[in-house]
């Protein structure tokens, strides 16, 4: 059943194959490639190979009739991916498929198919294991960072609810993790990301509320909510400024009241988490425009946390950062055979600016890490071309174009102080200020000609 393969590598395919015959059809369509095909039932929940290799469940939808609550037993111990196998097409009809179930293969699926669909998973699967490593250690040289990351270690082990501000892409996710990672007591407690803004309409009771057995056509078992699932940890509401004025009514009841109803049930369960919400939005301006609940913003803003950007925090965050993705992506190993990231790459980074933040630099990494891993080399010309298209890429939508401007001259100007500060820390040495910086000496002169700082430096300190 091994064989090696570059598409998928080092995975457990755990198969339950309920009334369904898939097992022997599973093992002979991945023969050709580097997995490991497990029988597996409802009796008990799979024992991991290995916790450092992939793994994800294929399962007949046959088993749902055998009753739900081994299913949500086995998925919950497990915590694997899973691909539904049903003859009946999904045609996304909750009485077929409750709407989590988002993976559907036919019972007839050819081998294509099933590849096709593994493929995909496995894919996501390294990249939130790549993701996962890359966030351990936060970046943090730049002293906006550290001023925040002193906050977190202030502010991490209250009770109280948190508000995250900060623009597209700069972490805030991460930071919430950081937050309940540092709890002495919600850290033992699940952490429970949700994106208020992918909440699809008439599924938000059921979503966050949960559902008792029965209460609608499809709920063949008893359901629970986010609220419910974040029991004992911590409930992190993103883009929480999307939210409808509706939606935020109840969650205001529960943040008040400390327990929730399911859809169908009459009977309130008590609920015990810490709240951590985030935007990217003025929720002041949102309150007084009226789409946003003033209760409910005092009630999530009991502590507030702004996570600067990646242009504030400057090019020794913006290299370190870029450095950590580099090295996720082509693989320590590979990466010794190689000479080190040259001045010039690092230099252009430092140079660009990403309106996306460290998202869209983690992007413009990943696609420079796998052209690296792939030939070998840092070919200059190849990587330049990648850097150009990156920078002619970048989408300003005309709303906001001047306000962009405006902006960038802003950042211009925090960036100017930025050389000045360290140009007078380095007693005005261009080398030490260069080092200081994490920029070359090269970098520090265009800089300091495109913001018109004079060299106040003696000559006979430092010759050209």
């Amino acid at each position: 059943m091994r064989a090696a393969n570059n598409t998928i590598e080092e995975l457990d395919i755990y198969v339950w194959e309920g009334k369904a015959d898939i097992v022997e059809r599973v093992i002979r369509c991945m023969a050709s490639f580097d997995v490991e095909v497990i029988r597996a039932d409802g009796a008990t929940a799979p024992e991991r190979s290995s916790p450092s290799r992939a793994a994800l469940a294929i399962i007949s939808v046959s088993v749902i009739d055998g009753g739900s609550r081994a299913l949500h037993d086995w998925q919950a111990t497990s915590g694997m991916p899973v691909i539904w196998v049903g003859a009946v097409p999904r045609e996304r009809d909750p009485a077929i498929y409750p709407p989590e179930y988002s993976h559907v293969l036919p019972l007839d699926f050819t081998c294509a198919e099933l590849r096709g669909m593994v493929t995909k998973l496995a894919a996501q699967l390294r990249a939130h294991t790549a993701g996962t490593a890359a966030s351990t250690e936060i970046v943090a040289h730049s002293e906006p960072m550290q001023m925040l990351l002193h906050e977190v270690d202030t502010f991490a082990d209250c009770d109280t609810s948190v508000l995250i501000r900060g623009e597209t892409g700069v972490g805030k996710e991460r930071i919430a993790q950081l937050l309940h990672e540092k709890h002495s007591r919600y850290r033992h407690g699940p952490f429970v990301p949700v994106n208020c803004g992918a909440i699809p309409d008439g599924l938000f009771e059921s979503l966050f509320f949960g559902h008792a057995k029965g209460s609608f056509t499809g709920a063949i078992g008893a359901h629970k909510g986010y609220f419910e699932q974040a029991d004992g940890g911590t409930l992190f509401l993103d883009e929480i400024g999307d939210l409808p004025l509706y939606q935020q009514v109840k969650l205001l009841r529960v943040l008040e009241d400390g327990a929730v109803t399911r859809i169908g049930s009459a009977t309130p369960v008590k609920v015990d988490f810490r709240l951590v919400a985030a935007t990217n939005k003025n929720l002041p301006q949102l309150v007084k425009d009226g789409t946003f609940r003033a209760d409910l913003f005092y009630r999530l803003a009991v502590i507030e946390l702004r996570i600067p950007s990646l242009e504030e925090r400057g090019a020794v965050d913006k290299i370190a950062i870029f450095n950590a993705f580099i090295a996720s992506v082509v693989g320590a190993d590979r990466l010794a055979t190689l000479p080190e990231i040259p001045y010039w790459l690092a230099d252009s980074v430092a140079d660009t600016y990403f309106p996306g933040n460290v998202r869209e630099l983690r992007n413009l990494a990943e696609r420079i890490g796998v052209t690296v891993r792939q030939i070998g080399s840092w070919d200059a010309a190849r990587l330049k071309r990648l850097l150009a298209h990156a920078r002619n890429a970048q989408p300003v939508p005309a709303e906001s174009a001047s306000e962009l401007i405006v902006d960038r001259s802003k950042w211009d100007m925090a960036e100017r102080s930025r050389v000045l500060a360290a140009l007078a820390t380095n007693a005005w040495r261009r080398q030490d200020t260069a080092q200081y910086l994490g920029i070359s000496r090269k970098v520090l002169w265009e800089k300091m000609r495109k913001y018109q700082i004079f060299d106040e430096e003696p000559e006979t300190r430092e010759t050209e």
